[in-house]
């Protein structure tokens, strides 16, 4: 929704990047706003921009007033049914499940129908929302990152379960073994968790002792499967057998902590963290497919591939020097590299011979 920018608060979300006199944008698409930022668009005399309907701490933004003339006109339907986008379950399931942690953090018992009624909702609006799924990252703040890690490796291993052709019963223990993978976070020390600069060697150990205390936290939970159980103590090993707890190696790593080690990895290395900032999902997936060759099982790492090339010559993608082009040519060997055209200049540019630029993402109908 369009709205004045004296009406912004902390927490907005930009829903389309933001221009001034120029031709790259001053603040781009999913920019969370705070003070700071809400006075840049001021001094750059900036009227009005366009935000989501929810704010980052999951709660409804409801501004006074809203310029869009389509959306005044909108049905109370289309109205609803626009809020529930997937981003927007996101945010309010992150809160949720915020408040889950806290209590656990407080000494209480894990509550299984808790964590169900936060994911399955987020599990029925995948089906129809698989390109947004790989714009959660955007979401990701340094303050409640270890919060909307947990919402969002639950729909990825959900993601990777439905590819893998796994019944709807699987997928549900699944996406519940990626959401309380990291629920052993709550037995680690808030100076470690919430550390601004990068761990010592020591609080590192500590951390990696969170898988075995969230085996601890789920082993007596009747509703989680054996196979879960296991997801979660395992989640951190790697088939060559550098991971940890145990460092086990290949087929003693259960599928369920491949998939969920898998999703962990993945939304870890897109997102804002307190002390490393977000990468590009293409560059991701490139370097875990070759830079870290023999830790992920190629089946899996396909399966979320597959979402997130869902694209055909032809389709417009943002690159990450902030330039705009269209495919031109995917080759089916490097297809994360594709030829692209940019649409400004005409200017064809190779990205398997321009190995330091990577597509940052591919517009849907919605981002257009």
């Amino acid at each position: 929704m369009r709205v004045m920018v004296k009406e912004l608060q902390e927490g907005c979300i930009l829903s389309a990047d933001v221009y001034s006199k120029t031709n790259r944008p001053i603040m781009k698409k999913n920019t969370v706003l705070n003070n700071e930022l809400i006075n840049i668009l001021k001094l750059f005399l900036i009227r009005d921009v366009h935000v989501e309907k929810t704010l980052i701490n999951g709660m409804p933004y409801t501004p006074i007033e809203v310029l869009d003339d389509e959306n005044l006109a909108a049905s109370k339907e289309e109205s609803e049914q626009e809020a529930l986008r997937l981003s927007d379950l996101f945010l309010i399931a992150v809160q949720k499940y915020k408040r889950e942690f806290k209590s656990w953090q407080a000494g209480l018992p894990i509550d299984i129908s808790r964590i169900r009624e936060i994911i399955l909702p987020l599990l029925e609006k995948m089906e129809t929302s698989t390109s947004e799924i790989f714009t959660l990252h955007h979401f990701s703040t340094k303050e409640d990152y270890i919060y909307q890690h947990s919402v969002a490796v639950a729909i990825f291993s959900a993601f990777i379960a439905k590819k893998l052709n796994y019944n709807k019963g699987e997928i549900v223990q699944i996406a519940l073994g990626g959401c309380l993978a990291d629920c052993g976070m709550a037995k680690i020390s808030n100076t470690i968790l919430f550390k601004k600069t990068s761990l010592t060697v020591n609080e590192f150990e500590e951390i990696k002792k969170h898988p075995t205390h969230s085996y601890k936290m789920v082993q007596n939970i009747s509703l989680l499967r054996d196979s879960t159980k296991l997801g979660i103590a395992q989640h951190h090993e790697r088939l060559d057998g550098s991971g940890y707890p145990f460092g086990e190696k290949g087929n003693k790593v259960h599928l369920f902590a491949k998939i969920i080690g898998t999703a962990d990895t993945f939304h870890a290395m897109t997102s804002e963290r307190l002390y490393r900032s977000k990468q590009s999902p293409f560059k991701v997936l490139e370097m875990m497919s070759e830079d870290q060759f023999g830790k992920f099982d190629p089946v899996v790492l396909k399966a979320l591939m597959s979402g997130i090339m869902n694209f055909s010559n032809g389709s417009k993608v943002k690159l990450s020097d902030g330039r705009v082009g269209e495919i031109l040519f995917i080759d089916e060997k490097a297809p994360i590299r594709p030829l692209i055209k940019l649409l400004n200049s005409n200017e064809i540019i190779d990205l398997g011979k321009h190995r330091h630029i990577f597509i940052n993402e591919v517009f849907t109908e919605a981002s257009n």
